[in-house]
């Protein structure tokens, strides 16, 4: 019989839990910063091309 058994080898569940809320908060967070930064970017040159399309 293994031990723990998470994805982690063997940490208890609430840290495997705390660990997969931190990994998609910072996924959220990079997600979020990156769109902005290409819509800072390219929106004004986007809209100009699709209004004069």
């Amino acid at each position: 019989m293994v031990a723990g058994g998470g994805a982690t080898g063997g940490l208890p569940a609430m840290v495997d839990a705390a660990t997969l809320i931190g990994v998609v908060l910072l996924e959220a967070i990079v997600l979020y910063v990156g769109y902005g930064a290409a819509e800072q970017v390219l929106g004004d040159r986007l809209i100009e091309r699709l209004q004069n399309a």
